[in-house]
Order: C-alpha cells, then sequence, then structure tokens
C-alpha cells in the first residue's frame, strides 16, 4: 500500500485499533481515529503526531450506534484534503457467556456494535468512496466468522454476519472503484479476551497473537487483491474442514466441550461485554 492513504479507522481506542493505527500512519495521509475512550484516543493521537509529524490526524469519541456519531464522521471525512479510499470497521465488543442465560440487552449490544454499527456506517460513507479513484472497505472479523463455536454463539453470528455483508456488497460493487475486502484475526491478546478465555485457551493450547502482529498482518493483507484472509494455523485448517466436513469439528469441539464448560460464565457467573471500540 502506497503513501497518501486517507482513512476512517474504527475502534481505534482498543487494544488492536491502536495497533492497527500506529502500523498504518505511515502509509497514510489522512486518518480519521473513532472510538469509544477518548483519553486513549488523545493518547494516540499524541503518539502518532510525535511519530508522524505531517500526518493529518483527527479523532471522534462517540457510539457507532448512534446516528449522530455517524453524521460526525461523514462530515469530517468529506473534508479530507482527497477522497476517503480506506474505511476499516474494526469496532467491536465480545461476550463469552452461556447463551441460554445471555441478558438481552447484551445480545442486542452485541448485534448493534459488531454487525449493524459497520453496515450502518458503510452506507453513510459510501458515496465518499465511490468517489475516490480507487478505494477499499475492510471488515475486520474473526476465525469465528466461519466456524461457530461453544460461549460465542451471538458474537459468532455477529461476525459469519459481517462475512456475508462483506462478500454480497464486494459482489454488488463489482463494477466500482470499492474493494470490500474481510480480515480475520483469530485468538488476539486484547481486552476482548477476559481472563477466563485466556485461561481457557491455555488450557486448549489456542494461540493467541499480540496486537502488533495482527496490525502487521493486515498491512500485508492490504497490499494483496485477495478478497479475504484468515490468520492462523491450524485455525485456517480448522475452518477448511469445517467446511469441507463439518462433522470432524463437531466431534473436536465436543471434545473440548468440558474444559470451556468449565470457563464458561452463566447466570450464575456473570461477564461484562468487553470492547475493542
Amino acid at each position: 500500500m502506497s503513501a497518501g492513504h486517507h482513512v476512517v479507522l474504527t475502534g481505534a481506542s482498543g487494544g488492536l485499533g491502536q495497533a492497527m493505527a500506529m502500523a498504518l500512519a505511515g502509509q497514510c495521509s489522512t486518518m480519521l481515529l473513532v472510538g469509544r475512550d477518548l483519553p486513549k484516543l488523545q493518547v494516540l493521537q499524541r503518539d502518532l503526531r510525535a511519530r508522524h509529524p505531517s500526518l493529518i490526524l483527527a479523532l471522534i469519541a462517540g457510539d457507532l450506534t448512534d446516528v449522530s456519531t455517524r453524521e460526525r464522521v461523514f462530515d469530517f471525512a468529506r473534508e479530507f484534503p482527497s477522497p476517503l479510499n480506506l474505511l476499516i470497521n474494526n469496532a467491536g465488543i465480545n461476550e463469552f457467556h452461556e447463551f441460554e442465560s445471555q441478558k438481552s440487552d447484551a445480545i442486542e449490544r452485541l448485534l448493534a456494535v459488531n454487525l449493524l454499527g459497520p453496515i450502518q456506517l458503510t452506507q453513510k460513507l459510501l458515496p465518499l468512496l465511490k468517489s475516490a479513484q480507487r478505494a477499499q472497505i475492510i471488515n475486520v472479523g474473526s476465525i469465528f466468522g466461519y466456524l461457530g463455536y461453544p460461549g460465542f454463539a451471538v458474537y459468532s453470528a455477529t461476525k459469519f454476519g459481517l462475512r456475508g455483508f462483506s462478500q454480497s456488497l464486494r459482489r454488488e460493487l463489482a463494477d466500482t472503484s470499492v474493494a470490500v475486502r474481510y480480515f480475520a484475526p483469530r485468538a488476539t491478546r486484547t481486552r476482548l479476551n477476559t481472563p477466563a478465555i485466556s485461561a481457557m485457551n491455555r488450557e486448549l493450547n489456542t494461540k493467541e497473537d499480540a496486537p502488533e502482529i495482527v496490525a502487521q498482518l493486515l498491512l500485508e493483507f492490504l497490499a494483496t487483491n485477495t478478497w479475504e484472509r484468515k490468520l492462523g494455523f491450524p485455525e485456517r485448517l480448522y475452518v477448511f474442514l469445517n467446511h469441507l466436513v463439518p462433522k470432524i469439528s463437531d466431534k473436536a469441539i465436543r471434545g473440548q466441550l468440558k474444559t470451556i464448560k468449565k470457563y464458561l460464565p452463566n447466570s450464575a457467573r456473570p461477564q461484562h461485554l468487553h470492547a475493542k471500540e
């Protein structure tokens, strides 16, 4: 990816979003960082300005499920010195929980932040992206957008949905200058992974990537023409087998279920939503 990109990055106050901003900054001319935590955005802004003094950099703190926040993003991006040509929908939340006892407001929040928010922001910014000579929309999903997993029923549903939206919109925009792509990390060491999730991952020998590694892989992905990227091995193999012979995945995950349930919160052990916003 060459220098001079004009980017909107959501979820920029989370660990992965911050790493993405740091990795992308040297290859961008204009960067609008969107997140919910203003103090974290301000610290990130100071770091980026110290390293990249010529970068045009702005912040918007707000909730992207709120129409007023999306309007603010649009209004600012419309004033970029050159057309917006890179939208990275990275904002998201997670809750590792037994589905039967999961709170309805938590379910609604997961759907709103992880799926409805990116869809609505993309629709809002699409006219700006279309005005660029070449533009990309990167929807940051998850390996759980291919592989449904116990304890993540709603989270997985949102990422399956985001992948379906990405594929459908990619085909709809095939005759335009806008490419729509799906980037799927595996487990990453951020606040999305609670202590219970991390403990479960250790017992199951599930690898977790550092945010900085994921951010560098995002840069590599941006330089290619492939429409999707799944991170990690053996995760890519698991996705392939789940698609080809799902019974193999059913059996393997059934064998993990006792360990998963040991860490799985339920109505007696509630957990809060964890964000990368």
